[in-house]
């Protein structure tokens, strides 16, 4: 039975992927390659900067969550290490999907190397993933307050329900930090604690927390046209929802849900739709492809260094620490 839950999700990726396409091809099958072809060249070198600095910024916030993580573990690694096995985990894990089993394979690989054990790597992969959900809780409110028009592009919803469940994702953050400065009891699941950080911690987790989705909804955002722009806190709150269900569906790299329901969201914009799948293609190419690229060629050289220290029967946690 665990061998063939195994499978589920990869198969449920799978369909998505082909479903997703199936509806991307319906929705733009009257688009030529070359049109889309010319909205990417006819974006400005300072914009294709701008993403590039962007992409820069989503990924520091990642490596963030990690260094957050080892904080709250009370271990301590160098940033530059930090960083790279950071970068590498998730420009594999939002290639691969399953992020979370993917990226807890790549850290207990990279991290129990360097003497972390099993149940720390866990805890590290379990808080680094609240983080990201706690900014895509804080985002998700701070928008639907403000802008609650948005989640009508997704679900028809009276507005005043959008607010209200703004409010309501802000109020769980509040009670969060709550329960952190007063230092409430651990939510006790079965024989599962779930323990609130301490203070300094969850202050952190504030800051890095939105950073990443800031960053990557700015790629988009800069690689559209200024003219019929929405504005980038409407990029925003379209991606943060795309984005989340681009993972919920397990899809690797959210292939073609992200796509869909980007393009679907925005359809009501004085933007052409080959203007917004070019934007998408710089998001991919610069916040997926490249980086996958790069984490190929660090996992190869870690994996060589590894062999090489095996080979010469130094096994240790600080030789490897050193091959890091």
């Amino acid at each position: 039975m665990k061998k063939k839950l195994e499978y589920v999700w990869p198969v449920i990726g799978l369909l998505a992927v082909v479903f997703s396409f199936w509806l991307l091809y319906k929705e733009l099958k009257d688009i030529s390659a070359s049109e889309v072809w010319n909205s990417v060249t006819g974006i400005g070198t300072d914009r294709w900067a701008l993403c590039v600095l962007a992409t820069f910024v989503a990924y520091a916030a990642l490596a963030w969550y990690d260094r957050i993580a080892l904080l709250h573990l009370g271990r301590k690694i160098s940033w530059i290490v930090v960083s790279l096995v950071s970068f590498t985990t998730y420009a594999l894990s939002h290639n691969i999907g399953a992020s979370v089993l993917s990226g807890a394979m790549v850290r207990f690989r990279a991290y129990g190397s360097m003497g972390l054990s099993l149940a720390e790597v866990g805890m590290l992969v379990a808080l680094c993933s609240f983080t990201f959900a706690l900014g895509t809780v804080l985002i998700g409110g701070v928008v639907l307050v403000f802008e609650p028009e948005i989640l009508l592009r997704f679900i028809e919803v009276p507005e005043w329900a959008a607010r209200t469940a703004g409010g309501g994702l802000l109020a769980l953050v509040a009670l969060y930090v709550l329960g952190s400065w007063r230092e409430f009891r651990p939510l006790r699941i079965g024989k599962f604690a779930v323990y609130y950080p301490r203070l300094p911690i969850t202050v952190r987790q504030l800051f890095a927390a939105p950073l990443e989705l800031l960053g990557a909804a700015a790629i988009i955002y800069f690689a559209l046209p200024e003219a019929g722009n929405p504005g980038y806190f409407v990029v925003l709150g379209v991606f943060v929802v795309s984005f989340s269900l681009a993972l919920i569906s397990h899809a690797p790299g959210g292939l073609g849900v992200l796509e869909f329901a980007f393009l679907n969201a925005m359809a009501s914009e004085h933007l052409s739709q080959a203007d917004i799948l070019a934007a998408l293609l710089v998001f991919r190419l610069l916040y997926l492809v490249l980086p996958l690229a790069f984490a190929i060629i660090v996992v190869i050289l870690f994996e060589r260094s590894r062999l090489a220290r095996t080979l010469h029967g130094d096994t240790g946690a600080n030789g490897a620490d050193k091959a890091v």
